[in-house]
């Protein structure tokens, strides 16, 4: 019998999409580059000092546009209540932080966790669970149908261009009032909406990635303002792009 709660770090190199479903609820954090995570029709960006809390046996995708480093805590359905959501990424405190890396030296075993391990995950599991009460507000739609998730990608593969809507909705074979229509539906959002949440979580990528300038960065998802990005990053946010690639160094 594997013991309740357990944890380890692994670093990945970059990554296709492939799904991801165990029978813990899974706590995965992200340290170093940033990872994609995709579930009931949106995707998330996983950053790091950011964390996701996914409920046991729910099946997600996970790719790694880059190089990434995780360290991931599963619990026992027995021993930590179900999450509130199936997935939620949210930021992590320095407490939960500290907490993350504490529970670092207990690894998978079958010998049961002593009093102080279990105290520890127990800890971190009331800390992430409150966290997850507060979710991200960096995630995009995914899209329900073939069509929509055509035009999504095609979006995104010009997001350092000046796209049209019109020049997307034409490549689908839509008229432009038709495939609004779809993003109304599908999304809740405007085309113009999810653009502008695409450029900002590609953003975040570049932030995580390295050491490039806000305003490379700003020109490289398809701003040609760096005011008019960091307005944009801050309302989606509620941080500059500076201030959010300090967070990501504690």
């Amino acid at each position: 019998m594997t013991r309740q709660a357990y944890s380890f770090v692994r670093t990945f190199a970059p990554q296709p999409p492939r799904e991801l479903c165990v029978d813990r609820h899974y706590l995965l954090c992200a340290s170093a580059g940033a990872l994609r995570l995709e579930a009931q029709g949106q995707a998330w960006l996983l950053p790091p000092a950011r964390a996701a809390l996914i409920e046991a046996g729910r099946a997600i995708t996970v790719s790694m546009p880059q190089a990434a480093t995780t360290a991931s805590v599963l619990f026992d359905p027995a021993f930590a209540p179900p999450p509130l959501a199936p997935l939620t990424v949210f930021d992590l405190t320095p407490l939960a932080r500290a907490l993350v890396a504490e529970c670092g030296g207990w690894g998978e075993s079958e010998e049961p966790l002593n009093p102080y391990a279990e105290a520890l995950f127990a800890a971190l599991a009331a800390v992430a669970w409150r966290l997850a009460e507060h979710p991200s507000p960096v995630v995009v739609p995914a899209g329900r149908t073939p069509l929509l998730r055509r035009a999504l990608a095609l979006t995104e593969r010009r997001l350092a261009e000046q796209v049209r809507f019109e020049d997307i909705a034409g490549e689908i074979g839509l008229a432009p009032r038709s495939l609004a229509r779809r993003f109304e539906d599908e999304t809740g959002l405007t085309w113009r909406a999810v653009l502008r949440r695409m450029r900002i979580m590609r953003a975040v990528e570049e932030l995580a990635a390295g050491d490039m300038p806000v305003t490379k960065i700003a020109f490289a998802v398809g701003y040609t303002s760096l005011s008019a990005f960091n307005a944009a990053f801050r309302e989606l946010t509620g941080r500059s792009p500076t201030e959010y690639r300090a967070s990501f160094r504690p």
